[in-house]
């Protein structure tokens, strides 16, 4: 059976004032890469949700790791656009299990996509609302993936705290 669900994205553009490579060493300070090697070992070893879950929290101080991230602005250089742009996929596994139980189909939103973007002197960090995008399943542990998005805001709004951001309201609320 098809089954079609529509919901309306919510991106937030967040003014940053400082240069775009000092910011972008900040976030990614903030928000650490994955140690794949060690995932894939623990993953090989099988090892128990609870050794994963201790070292998110020891490897992510903020809450969130970073998955992915792709520099878009050599390419885009090559058609004349001098602006600034990387791409990232950051999260957090536990949270994501959480989510994963009820709908895999979650996981088309986690990781995050967040970019950091800058052009005529002007840098943005730019993510969707997760409470808006996770709160838009409908199914079995519908309220438990959109509590999930709700306490994504909250570690978005305390990483925006850390990271010198005005941090809109909607993510405290």
């Amino acid at each position: 059976m098809i089954s079609e669900s529509r919901y309306q994205a919510h991106r937030l553009r967040i003014p940053v004032a400082e240069p775009f490579a000092a910011f972008r060493a900040r976030y990614e300070a903030a928000v650490p890469a994955v140690d794949y090697a060690a995932l894939n070992a623990r993953i090989a070893a099988s090892a128990d949700w609870s050794e994963i879950t201790t070292e998110v929290e020891a490897a992510a101080p903020w809450g969130f790791l970073r998955y992915w991230s792709s520099d878009d602005a050599p390419l885009m250089r090559l058609a004349h656009d001098p602006g600034d742009c990387v791409v990232y996929l950051m999260g957090n596994h536990i949270l994501a299990e959480r989510m994963y139980r009820y709908d895999q189909a979650a996981m088309l939103y986690a990781p995050l996509r967040a970019v950091i973007a800058s052009r005529a002197s002007e840098t943005h960090f730019i993510i969707e609302l997760p409470s808006a995008t996770f709160g838009s399943f409908g199914a079995v542990g519908a309220d438990d993936i959109a509590e999930v998005g709700v306490e994504l805001n909250h570690k978005l709004a305390a990483l925006f705290d850390h990271l010198a951001l005005p941090v809109p309201a909607v993510l405290r609320g």
